[in-house]
């Protein structure tokens, strides 16, 4: 410890008595160092923060896609391109100086590079600008970046709401056009389909539409043919019925009256218990009375029997279901016969009639796609021209900075003061160690590993130390000029910054 103590000690004797040269050095470094930073350009920043509603129940409620979250993260992410900082330079100072293109894509470039726009939240974003151009001053730098700031809030405003409606406009107007040439193309299908249909009648619809009948009308016949069948199947069974069914019964009492007049009696009895003609049992009667008559009045030994007659009639509505049944088979054969024949006979005709159904639907999806697109559209600029769903507020607006962002003038000046004066000392250590003097005896007696025996004081005379009193009196006001050159350039900084609040 005491032989670091030793070194420090030796070391501030070896600086102080080269004093001089410590002072000189840390002028020129601080002259230098101040007048660097003099050079460098105060930039100043302005901010500002948006709001934007997305929320539109309207919207929503319509199902109307009006750009939305999507369409505000595209304008946040494109607001800082090229495009929009050349309207920037453009619509402020900074292109009171641009002549040429070469200058416009440097001044952009500059731009780009100070110029941030960050999202903060969902619907709230911060716009900031950094400028600091050399050729105005501090005043004109600072209502720059200001201006900078509004006029990117604007062009935020423009692409996300007039931006919209007029791109609103433009797809309306093309979705028109569009209709109309679909329009012509959707006529000239639906003209060549009625020509074609009315040649072809059979052939409507296609090879796929003769397919499709063809294949309802064998489901159909395969019905009727279960239909028939089981009509079959019960007229047969009513058939053997009637065989083992005889015709009439023995009268009771073993009376042999007529068949006729006993049903006509029965006819009167029903009639007389208030049963009337259209009633069922009256009905039957009525239609046996017919038959015996048209059998010579119905002589027999017995009464006729009723299940007997019922089971004719039944038989009858059987026979006439079986008939229908096989009409209808017949007339399904034919269909089939024909739609078979169709497609055997035109191959061709079916081909052409497939072609021109099929560029009929697309024709026709088409311009029903395009057809609701378009109202859609015109539903939308109908909502934002009474009410946009696109909110925007200025939460801050752009502010007027006072003091400059950077750089930081008071913290490099004390720097370069700092820096200066470490040149100094170590100039004066290194010329120490060149020149191979010793400071103490204890470091002449560790170099020489001799022992010193002791060190002779300096003694001056009268004139010598008043001449040294004289040379410090110098070297304290240097010092103090060195302070105070950076006193007055602290205080400079500080007027500055108050004249440009």
């Amino acid at each position: 410890m005491n032989e670091m103590f030793g070194e420090l000690r030796a070391a501030a004797v070896s600086v102080w008595h080269r004093r001089w040269l410590v002072l000189g050095v840390a002028w020129g470094v601080c002259l230098l160092g101040w007048m660097a930073v003099a050079m460098i350009p105060n930039k100043y920043e302005s901010k500002a923060r948006i709001f934007v509603e997305l929320d539109d129940v309207l919207s929503d409620q319509l199902k109307i896609a009006n750009g939305g979250k999507d369409e505000i993260d595209r304008v946040r992410k494109t607001l800082a391109g090229g495009v929009n900082l050349e309207k920037v330079v453009r619509g402020t100072d900074l292109g009171a100086d641009v002549a040429t293109p070469r200058e416009m894509e440097q001044t952009v470039a500059n731009l780009a590079e100070n110029v941030k726009v960050e999202s903060q939240e969902d619907s709230l974003f911060t716009i900031t600008a950094l400028i600091g151009k050399p050729s105005l001053s501090d005043a004109q730098n600072a209502k720059l970046a200001q201006d900078v700031v509004q006029k990117l809030i604007d062009i935020f405003r423009e692409e996300n709401i007039a931006g919209n409606r007029g791109e609103v406009a433009d797809t309306v107007v093309f979705l028109d056009q569009q209709l109309e040439q679909r329009k012509a193309e959707l006529e000239a299908a639906e003209a060549k389909l009625s020509a074609f249909e009315a040649a072809h009648p059979d052939l409507v619809g296609g090879s796929s539409a003769i397919s499709s009948r063809l294949a309802a009308t064998r489901q159909e016949v395969r019905g009727v043919d279960a239909d028939l069948a089981a009509a079959q199947s019960a007229l047969a069974a009513i058939n053997g019925q009637l065989a083992g069914t005889p015709r009439t019964l023995a009268a009771p009492g073993g009376s042999d009256g007529s068949a006729l007049g006993q049903t006509q009696a029965q006819l009167a009895a029903m009639q007389a218990r208030g049963l009337t003609d259209s009633h069922p049992d009256v009905v039957a009667l009525k239609r046996q009375i017919t038959l015996l008559q048209r059998a010579g009045g119905g002589q027999a030994s017995g009464m006729p029997n009723p299940a007997y007659s019922s089971l004719i009639s039944i038989k009858a509505e059987r026979e006439a279901n079986v008939q229908a049944l096989m009409a209808r088979m017949a007339a399904l054969q034919a269909d089939v016969s024909g739609a078979m024949a169709d497609q055997a006979s035109e191959p061709s005709a079916s081909a052409e009639a497939n072609r021109i159904s099929r560029d009929y639907d697309v024709l026709k999806k088409k311009y029903d796609e395009l057809l609701q697109n378009r109202e859609e559209m015109r539903l939308r600029g109908q909502v934002e021209d009474e009410r946009s769903s696109f909110k925007f507020d200025v939460v801050d607006p752009p502010s007027t900075p006072r003091n400059p962002a950077s750089p930081n003038r008071p913290l490099l000046l004390l720097g370069v003061l700092i820096l200066g004066l470490g040149a100094g000392v170590g100039s004066a250590l290194a010329l120490g160690q060149l020149r191979s003097t010793f400071a103490t005896t204890a470091g002449l007696e560790r170099a020489l590993d001799l022992p010193v025996i002791g060190a002779i004081s300096e003694n001056l005379t009268g004139d010598a130390r008043a001449l040294r009193a004289k040379r410090m009196k110098l070297f304290y006001a240097a010092t103090g000029s060195l302070g105070g050159v950076f006193l007055m350039l602290l205080t400079i900084e500080f007027v500055q910054r108050g004249m440009v609040a």
